[in-house]
């Protein structure tokens, strides 16, 4: 790290990667967002009409408001149909080929009838995305912090009865500062007993001592989040010694206001410290950028250079839950990009 670049956005592009931290409704295409909310006559809030430059600090409350108003368009299963199409199209564009995409179906259930049914929508517009594009579709079922321990333990159950249809993780997310780890061991417990990996999200809006709490009452393989590890040697050391991979989104932390700018993103230092980061956009409806624009912040903002940036890629793929020999293909060609003959 720390040398001269001289890789160009149309080689990341071409980078084969894998993208492991992505919300439903945060994948959504602007123009999208603005069709369907004119045929449901939903009034959107000007921020999501215009949206602000990349890198505006919009904090917990705003964020969570204007999420609500995003998803509120969602009403059909077409609507979902079409969402993930369009997410699948627009990972293969960024050389993605492989997307764990996370979602609250409680969040969504009303409109579609209940939260089993809402399940059965996901997991088919995930099929279909996949058969259309090429690109692997998974989903990661979360639980909302926010929400009461037993509805948690519902989701779970609900998550394990789908594994063969599409469903790969279970997740924890919404506000990190309520809804501690612990109250939620027992629908993590009941997720991995079926099958499940555990995906919550830690380390952002908290510090390390969430991270830790976390890793203690869930028994992660990847954590959301997770760049605020670096705030403590013994925490970023546990990681390490366990593999546990952070979920790395760059322009999430820029619209928490976590950091001041892309540079200030310890990606770097997790890496030092001998932690698994898998870079990722989160909600790039609302906080802007692209996954192709977190390696370019790798590039641009910490000096990495191809066989850098080859690396994050491989880590990706590494700690995904794709297939062996799709993931054996993808390393295959990672290493020809960072030859630096690849096909493109």
């Amino acid at each position: 790290m720390g040398r001269q670049s001289s890789v160009t956005d149309a080689d990341l592009l071409a980078l084969p990667k894998a993208h492991l931290h992505l919300h439903l409704t945060g994948g959504m295409r602007h123009r999208t967002l603005i069709d369907l909310a004119a045929r449901g006559a939903v009034t959107l809030p000007e921020r999501l009409v215009e949206p602000e430059p990349e890198g505006m600090v919009l904090g917990w409350p705003r964020f969570q408001r204007l999420y609500d108003v995003a998803r509120s368009v969602l009403r059909t299963p077409e609507d979902f149909d079409r969402l993930l199409l369009e997410v699948a199209v627009d990972e293969h564009a960024a050389g993605s080929r492989w997307l764990e995409l996370q979602i609250t179906p409680t969040g969504y259930a009303v409109r579609l009838g209940d939260v089993v049914t809402a399940v059965e929508v996901f997991c088919s517009a995930a099929a279909k995305a996949e058969a259309a594009t090429g690109v692997g579709v998974r989903l990661i079922i979360a639980a909302n912090r926010t929400r009461p321990a037993w509805e948690a333990e519902l989701l779970a159950r609900l998550a394990v009865r789908y594994a063969g249809e599409g469903v790969v993780g279970f997740g924890l997310s919404n506000d990190e500062r309520r809804g501690l780890p612990e109250e939620f061991a027992k629908a993590f417990r009941i997720a991995r007993e079926g099958g499940l990996v555990a995906m919550p999200h830690a380390g952002e809006l908290l510090g390390p001592e969430s991270v830790s709490r976390t890793v203690a009452a869930l028994s992660p393989v990847r954590i959301g989040h997770g760049v605020r590890a670096t705030e403590d040697p013994d925490v970023l050391r546990m990681l390490a010694d366990r593999g546990i991979a952070c979920e790395v989104c760059p322009t999430s932390n820029l619209a928490m206001g976590v950091y001041r700018d892309l540079a200030a993103v310890p990606l770097p230092q997790l890496e030092a410290a001998g932690v698994p980061v898998v870079l990722a956009t989160d909600d790039p409806l609302l906080f802007g950028g692209s996954l192709v624009g977190q390696y370019a912040s790798a590039r641009d903002d910490h000096g990495y250079d191809r066989a850098d940036l080859a690396r994050l890629a491989r880590t990706s793929v590494t700690h995904s839950l794709m297939p062996a020999d799709l993931a054996a293909r993808l390393h295959a060609d990672i290493d020809a990009w960072e030859r630096g003959s690849a096909g493109t």
